[in-house]
């Protein structure tokens, strides 16, 4: 059967053969975070919610020595964007009982604040300062605004870490109910941060009104916060994400050696306002 690679990046890569996708991990990953984040993903306490690993559910070695796991194939968003299903998936998974996933093991902490630190630290490594120097000045004055979280404290609840519409999936194929895959940096940690991309491409206008009510009501009705203002918890990590996602674009376009795309253009006007604020 031919393979299919569904991804080649850098820090991973995903090759799909028929129902399986193994998916190859950074070569930084902890394999012992790794092993933990992939044992939440198949106890039954997240069943319906995140995309369970095929079983048995271990870290494999590649020949070089990078992680590997394996997955059920899912199929990706193509076509309507499934914005309610989105909202109410996330918190779902925001709801599960910790309590019932500490037989497991000293859970991880989220990563979504450490992958805005490593998108900034990149920026800094890799964007020409000529070229993009208003642009860099604008991203490094957001991020000043931004203060990172401290460890999770006693009410942290589980979260994807690196949640966006790239990381839901039908399974089974093809018109199953929509799940979340990619545990690469799930953990404990503040549900704010989870919220925070999609309301940072709101902030930039990169979605429009309708597109985040939707994720947002959908989310509130299933979390029970409905009529809730979300924002005095999502500015901070917004912020936050809006940097991230502003730094990434810049180092692309850098080592590129391209133009800044549209959606990045609009990423650093959101950070120019952001460091205008009071």
């Amino acid at each position: 059967m031919a393979e299919e690679v569904l991804a080649d990046r850098p820090e991973s890569t995903v090759i799909r053969v028929g129902g399986t996708v193994a998916k190859t991990h950074a070569p930084d990953t902890d394999p012992a975070a790794l092993a933990l984040r992939l044992a939440v993903a198949a106890h039954p306490a997240v069943a319906g919610t995140l995309l369970p690993p095929l079983p048995p559910a271990v870290v494999e070695r590649a020949p070089g020595g990078r992680a590997v796991t394996r997955w059920p194939y899912g199929a990706p968003v193509d076509g309507d964007i499934p914005w309610d299903a989105a909202g109410a998936l996330l918190a779902r998974l925001h709801a599960v009982p910790v309590a019932a996933l500490r037989a497991l093991g000293p859970l991880p902490a989220a990563r979504g604040p450490l992958r805005a630190v490593r998108a900034v630290a990149r920026m800094r490594r890799t964007v020409d300062g000529r070229r993009f120097a208003a642009a860099r000045q604008a991203v490094e004055r957001a991020w000043a605004r931004v203060e990172l979280p401290g460890p999770p404290g006693p009410g942290a609840v589980l979260c994807h870490g690196d949640f966006h519409l790239g990381q839901l999936v039908r399974h089974p194929v093809p018109g199953g109910p929509w799940r979340l895959i990619d545990v690469d940096d799930a953990g404990l940690g503040d549900p704010a941060w989870d919220l925070a991309r999609p309301a940072a491409w709101y902030a930039a206008a990169l979605i429009g009104p309708e597109e985040w009510n939707r994720l947002l009501g959908s989310y509130q009705a299933a979390a029970g916060t409905t009529g809730q203002d979300p924002w005095p918890g999502l500015d901070v990590p917004a912020r936050a994400l809006t940097a991230q996602l502003a730094a990434r674009a810049l180092a692309r376009a850098s080592v590129d050696g391209t133009a800044l795309e549209e959606a990045g253009e609009a990423l650093v006007d959101s950070c120019v306002r952001i460091a205008a604020l009071p």
